[in-house]
C-alpha cells in the first residue's frame, strides 16, 4: 500500500512539474474552456484578430451584439470597453481570465504604477487599469461586463460601485501577474534571470546586399529578400547546422521595379511587407522613393503644404532639389496567378494593383520608409522620418498635421470611404488610432516625435511591444518602445538630452507642452569607435529562438557602421529599466561562405549593417553590406551558455501550415497529459 502510495505521488509530481513547465514556458496558449486557439481565415470583423485566436466568426459577432447593446460606440470609453470584450477571442484568454478560482467577466487588467518620464522611460499608459478607471468612470455602460467584487450586483458606472481607482485596480487589476491585459494583448511579467551573455556567433549564407527581409506568411523556411535598387527575391533558408547557402535566383526575382525606383543614397525600395493572409490572397506591399521629373506615376501631395502652414517655395536653395521632387510611395503588387496558389507562386504580377500612398518629400534624407503589418492588430505601420535637412528646422516631427517624424497606422483591408483619410492615398482610417477624431492631428499618426526610424520591429513573444530604433542628429541614437500616441521628443529632444535647432523657419515646441517619452536603450555617438566620426543605429529584433537561449528575450541593435552591436533586457520585466551588454560577435568555423576578417582583428568584417531579418523560426539575420549573416549555436564561436542550442529544428518546408514548435506539438502534448492524467486515475482508484 505505502509503495503504491509512493508511486502515485511521483506520478502526480511529474505530471504537474510537466504542466509548470509548459506554462512557465510562456508557450501553453489556451482559451477559456481550455481549448488551444483556431486559425481564423482572415481576420475577425469586429474584434479584428487573425492568424490565431480563441474566437470563430460567430463569437466574434455575439461580442460585436454585447457591444452594441451598450450604446457607448464611438467614444473613448466605447473603444476600451471593445478592446477588453475581444480580449475573450486572445489566444492567451485562458489565462488572462482564469487568473483566479472564480469566473472573470474581464481579464485581468495590467496595473502599473510606472510613471513616464524623460528618466523613467516608460510610458504611462502600461499603467491600462488605471487609464480604463479614468477613461471609463463617469460613463453609464448597459450591462456593464466590470464585475463588482464578491459577486455584487452589476451596475452601470464604476463609481457606482468603486470609491477611487485604487478600489477598483484592486479588484480587477495587479502588478506582479502574469499575464495581464495591456488594452492590446497579454503582457507577461516574468522574473526568471537572463542567462548569461558571452557572445554571439554568425555564420555567412549569402553575399548579395539587402534592406529587408520577411519570413514567408506561410510559415516555411522560405523568406523575402529586397535590395534598395528595387528588386525582391524569394529565397530558400538552409536549416541550421546544414552547411548549406542561402538559396535564390539572383537572375529571376520575384518582383522588379527597378524602372518605378528612384536609387541614390537614402533613396530606393526602402520597405517590404506581406499581409497577414498572403497565403490566400497573394497581396503583398513595397516601399520606395521615386523622382517625378523621371516617372509619370510619381505625382501626390507635397508634405510641405499650407494645411501645416508650410510653403514649399520657402524650403531654400539648400534643399539640393525642387521642392516634392521626390515622393515616398507605399503600392500595392499580388502574386502571379498563373503560378498556382499565391503561396506557391514565385513570381510576382509586374503592374501595381493601387497606389496606397504617395507623400512629397520636402528634403533629400530621412525618409524612413519601411512597413509593417501588426501581429496584434492586423493594420499596416509605415515608418516615416521628419523629412530632411539638419535639425528639423521646419518642425515636422512636432506638427500634428504632417505625415513627417510619424509613425503612421492604416488600414488596407478598407479602402477610402467618404473621409476615411485625409487626402494621402488609397486606404481607410483604423477607429482606434489615438487622433482618428482629433481634428489638430493627421488622422492616420499612431505615435510622433522621430527623426529617422531606421527599423521597427514587434516582439513576437510580446506582440503588442513595438520598438523602433531613431536615428541621431549629433549626440544620441535611442531605441523607442512604441505606443500608442506617445510622443517621442524629436526635435525637443535628441534621446534624453533637449536640442537646440540651427534654425527654426518651421516654429519651436516646448518641452513641457508634449511629456515626452524617452528611449529605452541607446548609445551616446562618442562611445562608438567606428573610425567614420559619426554613428547611425538600425534596429533589430527582440530574439525568440533558441538556437542561442543566451540571447533569448533580448533585443539586438547595432551601429550602421559594424563595430558596434549591443543587447538589451527589460530587468525585471515592466519595470522600464533595460540593460544593455555590449555584444562580442564572431564568426562560425562553420560558415558556409567565409567571413572577411578585419585588418588587425580577429571580429568578421561586415561592412554597413544595413537591417536585421527574421524567419519563421524567430531565427535572426543581419542584412549587411558584404552579405547575409545568420545567428547560429554559439558553441560554434566556442561561446559557452549553460542552455544547449535547439539549432536544427528549423522551419517546416513550403506549404506547411504556419505554427510554432510549441502549437505543432500542442495537440500530441495535450494527448499524453490526458493519457498520464487517465493512468493517474486508474492507479488511485487501485
Amino acid at each position: 500500500m505505502r509503495s503504491s502510495t509512493v508511486t502515485r505521488t511521483v506520478l502526480v509530481a511529474a505530471v504537474l512539474l510537466l504542466v509548470v513547465a509548459v506554462r512557465d514556458g510562456r508557450c501553453a496558449q489556451l482559451c477559456m474552456d481550455s481549448s488551444f486557439p483556431r486559425t481564423v481565415n482572415g481576420s475577425l470583423s469586429f474584434c479584428g484578430y487573425n492568424g490565431t485566436a480563441c474566437c470563430n466568426a460567430t463569437d466574434d459577432a455575439a461580442v460585436q451584439r454585447q457591444f452594441a447593446a451598450m450604446n457607448i460606440s464611438g467614444t473613448p470609453c466605447g473603444d476600451i470597453v471593445k478592446n477588453i470584450l475581444c480580449a475573450r477571442c486572445n489566444p492567451y484568454a485562458g489565462e488572462l481570465f482564469t487568473v483566479t478560482t472564480s469566473p472573470r467577466t474581464v481579464p485581468l487588467l495590467c496595473s502599473s504604477t510606472v510613471v513616464s518620464s524623460r528618466l523613467s522611460t516608460k510610458p504611462a499608459a502600461t499603467n491600462y487599469c488605471a487609464q480604463v478607471w479614468d477613461t471609463c468612470k463617469d460613463v453609464r455602460i448597459t450591462g456593464s461586463p466590470f464585475q463588482p467584487p464578491k459577486g455584487g450586483a452589476p451596475a452601470p458606472r464604476l463609481t457606482d460601485v468603486w470609491q477611487s481607482v485604487s478600489d477598483f485596480c484592486g479588484a480587477l487589476g495587479g502588478t506582479g501577474k502574469t499575464p495581464c491585459f495591456d488594452g492590446e494583448g497579454a503582457a507577461f511579467n516574468s522574473i526568471r534571470p537572463a542567462l548569461p551573455l558571452n557572445g554571439m556567433c554568425l555564420e555567412r549564407i549569402g553575399n548579395g546586399s539587402y534592406l529587408n527581409m520577411a519570413a514567408h506568411p506561410d510559415g516555411s523556411n522560405r523568406v523575402f529578400l529586397s535590395n534598395q535598387a528595387g528588386k525582391v527575391f524569394l529565397a530558400t533558408v538552409p536549416a541550421q547546422g546544414s552547411g548549406e547557402k542561402l538559396h535564390l535566383d539572383v537572375a529571376n526575382p520575384f518582383l522588379d521595379i527597378t524602372d518605378e525606383v528612384h536609387f541614390d543614397n537614402e533613396f530606393g525600395l526602402l520597405g517590404l511587407a506581406f499581409h497577414p493572409d498572403f497565403a490566400t490572397n497573394g497581396r503583398f506591399f513595397v516601399s520606395y522613393s521615386c523622382d517625378k521629373t523621371q516617372s509619370a506615376s510619381c505625382a501626390g501631395r507635397c508634405a510641405c503644404n499650407s494645411d501645416i502652414g508650410c510653403d514649399p517655395a520657402k524650403l531654400g536653395a539648400d534643399n539640393g532639389a525642387q521642392p516634392c521632387q521626390y515622393q515616398s510611395v507605399i503600392a500595392e503588387y499580388t502574386a502571379n496567378a498563373t503560378s498556382g496558389t499565391p503561396a506557391t507562386a514565385t513570381a510576382a504580377r509586374p503592374s501595381e494593383v493601387r497606389r496606397i500612398m504617395t507623400l512629397g518629400l520636402p528634403f533629400t534624407t530621412h525618409h524612413g520608409g519601411q512597413i509593417l503589418f501588426s501581429p496584434g492588430d492586423g493594420y499596416m505601420y509605415f515608418m516615416m522620418g521628419d523629412g530632411g535637412n539638419v535639425g528639423d528646422p521646419w518642425n515636422f516631427a512636432q506638427n500634428k498635421k504632417t505625415l513627417l517624424g510619424k509613425i503612421i497606422r492604416i488600414d488596407v483591408n478598407t479602402m477610402t470611404t467618404g473621409n476615411a483619410t485625409s487626402g494621402w492615398g488609397n486606404y481607410g482610417i483604423p477607429k482606434d488610432n489615438p487622433f482618428s477624431v482629433d481634428p489638430r492631428f493627421a488622422p492616420e499618426v499612431f505615435a510622433l516625435g522621430f527623426k529617422n526610424p531606421w527599423r521597427c520591429s514587434f516582439d513576437s513573444g510580446k506582440p503588442s511591444d513595438m520598438y523602433c530604433a531613431d536615428v541621431g542628429q549629433a549626440v544620441y541614437e535611442e531605441v523607442d518602445l512604441v505606443i500608442k500616441g506617445g510622443n517621442y521628443g524629436w526635435r525637443v529632444f535628441e534621446g534624453t538630452q533637449p536640442y537646440t535647432p540651427l534654425s527654426s523657419p518651421g516654429g519651436n515646441t516646448s518641452a513641457d507642452s508634449i511629456n515626452a517619452i524617452g528611449p529605452v536603450m541607446g548609445y551616446t555617438h562618442n562611445s562608438v569607435n567606428n573610425n567614420v566620426g559619426s554613428a547611425s543605429i538600425t534596429g533589430g529584433y527582440v530574439y525568440r529562438s533558441m538556437t542561442d537561449p543566451c540571447l533569448n528575450g533580448r533585443y539586438l541593435y547595432a551601429d550602421l557602421y559594424a563595430k558596434s552591436m549591443w543587447a538589451g533586457i527589460e530587468t525585471p520585466e515592466d519595470s522600464g529599466v533595460y540593460n544593455v551588454t555590449s555584444l562580442t560577435f564572431s564568426c562560425s568555423k562553420n560558415s558556409p561562405i567565409p567571413c572577411d576578417v578585419a585588418a588587425g582583428s580577429a571580429l568578421p568584417s561586415l561592412g554597413y549593417i544595413f537591417s536585421f531579418g527574421e524567419d519563421n523560426a524567430k531565427d535572426v539575420y543581419l542584412l549587411t553590406s558584404k552579405g547575409v549573416y545568420r545567428v547560429v549555436d554559439p558553441a560554434e564561436c566556442s561561446y559557452a551558455c549553460p542552455i544547449k542550442s535547439s539549432a536544427g529544428a528549423g522551419s517546416p518546408p513550403p506549404g506547411a501550415a504556419p505554427s510554432s514548435t510549441f502549437r505543432a506539438h500542442a495537440p500530441a502534448l495535450a494527448t499524453l497529459l490526458a493519457g498520464v492524467l487517465l493512468a493517474l486515475l486508474s492507479l488511485m482508484s487501485v
